[in-house]
């Protein structure tokens, strides 16, 4: 790790490592990824810029090459050049970066390890349904694989998930882990109740939604991200957030 990545800690995110070549960061939820109106809320993006304005001064880029979403937190790995957006960009095109989730999940699962193969689709396209980016597991679906390893079973109900997506798909994680069943807490689409994504949307955060997720966010977190190629190798971890404050014993 540079010396650099002790310091430069923007409010909203933290530098985990930083060379010439790359950054990497802990982004937290609900920060966003990319802008998504000219005139919208402060995101990730923004705050890459702002500390990278003297290397984007002289010719240098900022390429996200992993992205999460809103209430996703964890890793995020973004090149400072065009050589290296590109040489990562290819790692990732031909499944040299491996992405390890953690997941906090209603329900206590039977087996401790398992592989999932359960494509998935936008609900839109086989189904009536109101939230246009809904997807489900349907046999027409794009194939879809995702392992997952019980870490932890948990007082009330609940388990910590580890899960290694193996193909790249819209709510991935989220999707399958419905399936199986073992809702994500905090998950206002995938979670126990469909139906807190659209009341979110028009009510924003209540004492009521509380009451139903139990946290704010969906209690995902991408604690783990390698690289594997011929020529390099890099490995960083983000520390767990604390979700079981908020949770009942």
């Amino acid at each position: 790790m540079s010396a650099a990545a002790d310091i430069r800690n923007d409010p909203d995110f933290r530098v985990l490592d930083e060379t010439d070549d790359y950054i990497v960061v802990n982004k937290p939820a609900p920060l966003q990824i990319h802008p998504g109106a000219p005139n919208g809320a402060r995101t990730l993006w923004h705050g890459l810029c702002d500390i990278l304005a003297y290397e984007i001064a002289n010719g240098g880029q900022v390429s996200i090459i992993n992205r999460l979403d809103r209430e996703t937190s964890g890793v995020v790995l973004v090149a400072k050049n065009a050589a290296w957006a590109r040489r990562l960009g290819l790692a990732m095109q031909n499944r040299q970066i491996h992405k390890t989730y953690a997941a906090l999940v209603h329900g206590c699962p039977a087996w401790d390890s398992l592989e999932l193969d359960a494509p998935i689709l936008r609900a839109g396209e086989v189904m009536e349904s109101d939230i246009w980016v809904r997807q489900i597991v349907h046999p027409e679906g794009a194939p879809c694989r995702t392992a997952f390893h019980v870490l932890e079973r948990l007082p009330g109900g609940l388990s910590l998930v580890e899960a290694r997506p193996e193909t790249g798909r819209m709510h991935q994680i989220r999707v399958h882990l419905h399936h199986l069943g073992l809702p994500i807490v905090g998950d206002k689409l995938y979670g126990r109740d469909d139906r807190c994504y659209l009341e979110f949307i028009e009510t924003g955060w209540t004492p009521a939604l509380e009451q139903r997720l139990l946290l704010p966010r969906q209690a995902l977190h991408s604690w783990r991200l390698e690289v594997r190629t011929e020529d390099f190798q890099g490995t960083w971890q983000a520390p767990l957030p604390d979700w079981t404050l908020p949770l009942p014993r």
